[in-house]
């Protein structure tokens, strides 16, 4: 093979692309909010926020969710994943567009259909009424939230675990069964240390994209107190910028901590498989 080498005017052509969208949809944007949350005196508006009880709650309210979310839908997707990765059946292909179908949905689309299974005139509601005589009611709190978060959750992860699924190889799991191994050892021995790369980067996409969704929760907002509807109220009901782009700032660096985290282990983990 031959090593094709660029010289410096084409290579600085070939990224200044790149560079264009970083610097005018992140730079810019982190600058301009990094300015505005500064406010002449930065280390102030921030010990401001951390004493705040009320940020913090809605801080470890966000990351309590968006870490239950990411759970529930690695398990729930792990399974899903091998099943339709390993498995043959009538009806699959129609099975994986309706599992992934959520993702063409919008957050507010989410948040209807949330109210429309499980509000006020929901169908939950319906049939509790009718078999216990209690109308259940949960869409507008953190457990209809939790829901809506994974509904469209599940499919990224799906996707991931069937792609991770096919590259496995099997004959391990043949070895470790002629010798005993139980499914769940397997399981636990073979399978999930096999798809771990893959689980946790897609649980951190999961983590972060629940952490700065907004849509469904702005849909379901009546008893909700997560960080992107408080940074709404800031910003709007307030008129309080600095508040609003100090919390903005505060919610990106928690995500970004979570990705970097996740990248460094999914790349031990590689180098420690390989």
């Amino acid at each position: 093979m031959h090593d094709i080498t660029f010289p410096l005017r084409w290579r600085i052509a070939l990224i200044a692309p790149a560079l264009a969208v970083f610097a005018a949809f992140w730079l810019l944007p982190m600058g301009m909010l990094a300015q505005v949350s500064a406010d002449g005196h930065a280390f102030d508006t921030y010990r401001a926020l951390i004493a705040n009880a009320r940020y913090m709650r809605s801080l470890g309210a966000t990351v309590a969710l968006s870490a239950a979310v990411t759970f529930a839908t690695l398990a729930l997707s792990v399974i899903s994943g091998l099943l339709l990765a390993r498995r043959e059946f009538f009806g699959k292909r129609t099975l994986l567009a309706l599992l992934t179908f959520p993702l063409a949905f919008p957050g507010v689309v989410v948040g209807f259909m949330v109210i429309m299974l499980a509000g006020r005139q929901g169908l939950i509601g319906a049939l509790s009424l009718r078999l216990t005589g209690d109308k259940w009611v949960f869409a507008y709190s953190m457990t209809g939230l939790f829901f809506g978060y994974l509904y469209f959750s599940i499919p990224r992860v799906i996707v991931t675990v069937m792609a991770s699924a096919t590259k496995l190889d099997r004959s391990l799991e043949e070895a470790a069964r002629s010798l005993g191994a139980s499914p769940w050892q397997i399981m636990r021995d073979i399978v999930l240390p096999a798809l771990s790369p893959g689980l946790i980067a897609a649980g951190a996409v999961c983590f972060a994209t629940a952490m700065g969704a907004f849509g469904t929760a702005f849909t379901l907002a009546t008893d909700i107190d997560v960080l992107p509807m408080t940074i709404y109220t800031e910003f709007t009901l307030n008129a309080n910028m600095v508040t609003a782009a100090g919390l903005s700032i505060v919610l990106g660096i928690v995500t970004w901590l979570v990705l970097a985290v996740a990248r460094n282990v999914t790349g031990s983990a590689v180098a420690a498989t390989a």
